[in-house]
């Protein structure tokens, strides 16, 4: 991992590989927990303490630049309608796949490696409080600096909003409030340059101690629903959003060749988080308004998370094939509507695809239990889930600046051009 001709990717890809080998060599030594664990831990630090004011300040800077509340009202339904009929297609991709390939049946439950799932029940009533409702009502904060604590996005997302429009009302007044978080912008974006070359280590320490924690063995018995999920992630990818790129006149592949170092990092700490910043400032670069990129990716955090509602869908079937149950049509029907609404009405709660698995399966009256058989690979899914969230959202940008007649095609060419020169 030492610096040279080596770019971050593959730096990243040296420490996921070191990982997994360190993992795998002392399988069930509590040493590597004990001193990998701080490593991880301080990367995960880092790369939240740079979010916020990355969102806020590019927010501000964004929206006062519209300066149009009927503007950023028509591109907040625009988003909101197309975040739906993604999600939604992913959702009905996941459940057709679990329904031909058939997962769940036939796994010997006695033979899985069966995790505490008691973390997972204690959120229940988590999950009852936040209905679709509520996360509306939610958005509103109640008081900013709490929101800012315990990192509220959508409230965050709310204020900036509400404040770059007020930053834009008062005309000259407001221009060195608009300077400040200008700079702001830009010195984060420096920041983040600087964390992001801790990265290798802290992939190297997470994945470590997953590997020893859970080992190589733990995935065989559940390797058909681990294939499958990633088979069907691959296919979403490809043909869902490389159709919806071709439509807005770009290219799937285009887009995973401008963020391979945002997608490994991505998929190695299964942290979207940690990747957040470059892909505002990369969608930006590949001729997105800033105005467009700070409103609709870090909305899209919560409102448009592809890989993991598809794997929701795959998921929640699995665990009925599993025990035996025979969902009908009508009652596939009503799972669909039910992870429509409960894959978006608790956006910002943590460990968010296992809470929402959690509240789909005591709603449709399936055994909660069989997460705890999933438990084990749950964080090989999230990290190819992870990986689908950000390629989905950076698309979403770019259709979104299209639909806007806002696209910058001439940057966004001079920019892919740039990227293959780099290469």
């Amino acid at each position: 991992m030492a610096k040279g001709k080596l770019g971050l990717a593959w730096q990243i890809l040296i420490g996921l590989i070191l990982g997994i080998t360190v993992g795998a060599v002392f399988y069930g030594n509590p040493a590597v927990e004990q001193y990998l664990k701080p490593i991880g831990d301080i990367f995960i630090r880092l790369i939240k303490m740079i979010v916020i004011p990355i969102v806020i300040s590019s927010l501000v800077v964004g929206v006062a630049g519209v300066g149009d509340i009927k503007k950023l009202g028509k591109l907040g339904g625009k988003t909101l309608l197309y975040f739906e009929i993604i999600t939604t297609v992913a959702l009905i991709i996941g459940l057709l796949a679990a329904n031909v390939f058939q997962p769940g049946a036939g796994v010997d439950m006695k033979s899985l490696h069966k995790e505490d799932i008691q973390k997972y029940v204690d959120t229940t009533k988590e999950v009852e409080d936040h209905g679709f409702a509520d996360t509306f009502v939610n958005i509103v904060p109640e008081n900013l600096f709490t929101s800012l604590a315990e990192g509220h996005m959508l409230s965050i997302i709310f204020f900036s909003v509400l404040f770059g429009l007020g930053v834009a009302a008062i005309g000259d007044k407001g221009k060195p409030v608009l300077r400040f978080f200008q700079g702001t912008a830009e010195a984060m974006f420096y920041v983040t340059n600087q964390v992001m070359k801790f990265a290798p280590f802290g992939v190297f320490a997470l994945i470590g101690v997953t590997v020893s924690k859970f080992g190589v063995d733990s995935l065989i018995p559940l390797s058909k629903l681990v294939l499958l999920v990633y088979a069907s992630m691959i296919f979403f990818v490809l043909v869902v959003l490389g159709v919806t790129a071709k439509i807005v006149g770009t290219s799937i592949f285009r887009i995973i060749r401008i963020l391979k170092d945002e997608l490994i990092l991505a998929y190695s700490t299964a942290s979207s988080e940690t990747v957040l910043p470059k892909l505002m400032e990369k969608m930006e670069k590949f001729g997105c308004p800033k105005a467009i990129t700070s409103f609709v990716i870090p909305t899209g955090y919560s409102f448009n998370l592809d890989g993991s509602t598809l794997y929701q869908a795959i998921a929640a079937i699995f665990i009925a094939q599993m025990y035996g149950i025979d969902l009908s049509v009508g009652e596939q029907i009503t799972l669909l509507l039910t992870l429509m609404v409960t894959s978006k009405g608790i956006a910002g709660v943590p460990g968010v695809s296992f809470v929402v698995l959690l509240a789909t399966l005591g709603a449709m009256g399936l055994p909660v239990e069989g997460l705890a058989f999933i438990a084990g690979v749950d964080r090989l899914m999230d990290m190819a889930r992870t990986a689908v969230n950000v390629c989905g959202n950076s698309l979403a940008a770019i259709v979104m600046s299209k639909w806007e007649k806002q696209y910058n095609d001439k940057q966004a060419e001079a920019y892919w051009e740039e990227v293959k020169q780099a290469a």
